[in-house]
């Protein structure tokens, strides 16, 4: 090659660099909002690219070192995003004036994930009230109802199977034991599948499940490219879903679909739910689209509700009066109900829900809510000195729940344990937002609560939770995982009760009720 077809190959190269990458990041400095220095390309986004610490503390740090503003600058790789960090701001921008900020970020790039099309999480605009209405009367309490039956018969047989394992006190990888049970919870009420996790470890429907959340926990660099250069993924056809995976699910709900239909079958799921939802013009949902929706609430449900089930277990091993005192309180309720609650019973539970409300204020499903601004906004003055930004359709906006539930302006002793604050209604309105703020609230919050429930009440009455040489104490975070996780995975010793409540085989002796 001749030098001058180098250089002009290196010219090429170069302008083509600035145009995408490094134009971008002149961002802030041109609305005038503060930002920490950035390295090109990385951005900020260095620390957690090499694993020195997490996401979430990251923000945080950042939270803090501009506590005197309203908002500050994050470069996301070359991506810049708004980071609102003062709540009533946050409160406006999410509910007030919601229409100017409906859409969530997209990492998916349609054509090469077609399982990720339709569906609540990647629809925007008219799309996504259209389908959130579709959806929204599929998760009522009343919808929740008719699923109590469903995940409490295999709660129960999964404590039983859990405490008999546990007579002289089993040290269980949290992640695994938990991840089975949220499997299953979510194959029978999402998917109409029956399975068995821990007998039957190595089924189907879990070996896939399991594939698939490798794909959400194990591939954080590819989520990353798509969201930075998600032209490098559809130039390369890089996919975070193979096609075996998108087969496997797909073929599930239409066998399920086919033989209710076939047969008259009835049962209170959400396939039978989203079969059941009628749009504006009175037509179905097609396969496609129950398949679509019923994968994403899997894929939403599984990660983020097993790791809040372990963070809920960790606190409770890790607090041991704060578990003798629910403990107290799920006694009282199965005496009362002779071990068989109602719906009612297990939601009128005041200490487990302040426990569970604790547990995700300490550690929120995800360190930040993403929004992207679809209409004009004016922001205020990040400072009383300073001046207004306004920002354009396409800017991209995160809410930091992490570091405003760990605010002491709205939590005292915000790195303390204690349910009770959520006993005395003290918490500030909307400082708590672990399931999201404004109608961009998670649509499955309530299968969510309810799978908690049901397990720590079923867990509790027939195991003790106590810390063991493995478990993180005190807690430290993930630096791998864009989500909260555990620096060395969430690990604890369960003791099958000696008192109150004992195992006979792998059942319980009523008489000791």
């Amino acid at each position: 090659m001749d030098p001058f077809t180098i250089i002009l190959t290196f010219l090429i190269v170069f302008l083509v660099i600035y145009h995408f990458l490094w134009k971008r990041m002149d961002y802030f400095r041109r609305l005038e909002i503060a930002h920490e220095t950035t390295i090109p390309i990385l951005g900020h986004s260095m620390p957690i690219l090499f694993r020195r610490i997490s996401l979430a503390d990251h923000l945080h740090n950042m939270y803090n070192d501009f506590s005197d503003r309203k908002y500050f600058g994050f470069y996301n790789f070359t991506t810049p995003i708004i980071a609102i960090r003062d709540l009533e701001l946050t409160t406006s921008m999410a509910i007030k004036n919601f229409d100017h900020f409906t859409d969530h970020q997209s990492f998916i790039i349609e054509d090469l994930e077609p399982m990720m099309r339709k569906n609540l999480l990647s629809l925007r605009g008219d799309d996504w009230r259209e389908m959130r209405r579709l959806l929204s009367p599929v998760f009522t309490a009343a919808k929740m109802k008719t699923m109590f039956n469903l995940i409490t018969d295999y709660t129960d047989s999964f404590s039983r199977y859990v405490a008999a394992e546990s007579k002289g006190g089993k040290v269980y990888d949290l992640k695994d034991t938990f991840g089975r049970y949220t499997t299953d919870v979510l194959a029978t009420s999402c998917f109409g599948v029956a399975v068995d996790s821990m007998r039957n470890p190595n089924n189907e429907f879990y070996v896939f499940a399991k594939q698939l959340i490798n794909v959400i926990t194990g591939q954080s660099l590819k989520v990353q490219m798509a969201w930075n250069f998600p032209f490098l993924l559809k130039l390369f056809g890089v996919r975070l879903f193979n096609e075996k995976m998108r087969r496997y699910f797909t073929s599930v709900v239409n066998e399920t679909v086919k033989r209710r239909k076939a047969k008259g079958i009835y049962r209170p799921d959400m396939i039978q739910l989203l079969l059941e939802s009628r749009g504006l013009n009175g037509k179905a949902l097609t396969i496609e689209e129950i398949t679509n929706n019923a994968f994403i609430f899997f894929m939403g449900g599984f990660e983020t509700t097993t790791r809040f089930l372990c963070f809920v277990a960790h606190e409770l091993a890790a607090n041991p009066k704060v578990q003798a005192r629910l403990r107290d309180e799920i006694e009282e309720v199965a005496r009362k109900y002779k071990e068989k609650p109602t719906y009612e019973a297990v939601r009128d539970m005041p200490y487990m829900d302040a426990v569970l409300n604790e547990t995700s204020r300490m550690y929120p499903s995800t360190p930040f809510l993403d929004r992207t601004c679809v209409k004009e906004f004016e922001l205020p003055p990040a400072t009383p000195d300073s001046k207004p930004v306004t920002i354009e359709p396409g800017t991209f906006v995160w809410f930091l729940p992490y570091s405003i539930q760990r605010d002491p302006k709205y939590f005292p002793e915000p790195f303390r344990f204690n349910p009770d604050r959520f006993l005395r209604g003290t918490v500030p309105q909307n400082a708590y937002m672990s399931f999201g703020i404004g109608p961009r609230l998670c649509i499955g919050n309530r299968l969510a609560i309810m799978e908690a429930k049901i397990l720590f009440f079923n867990l509790l009455l027939r195991c003790e939770l106590e810390p063991c040489a493995q478990t993180t104490l005190p807690m430290r975070l993930c630096k791998k995982n864009v989500l909260l996780a555990a620096d060395k995975g969430f690990w604890l010793n369960f003791k099958t009760r000696k008192t109150g409540t004992a195992l006979r085989g792998d059942g319980v002796d009523d008489d000791e009720i």
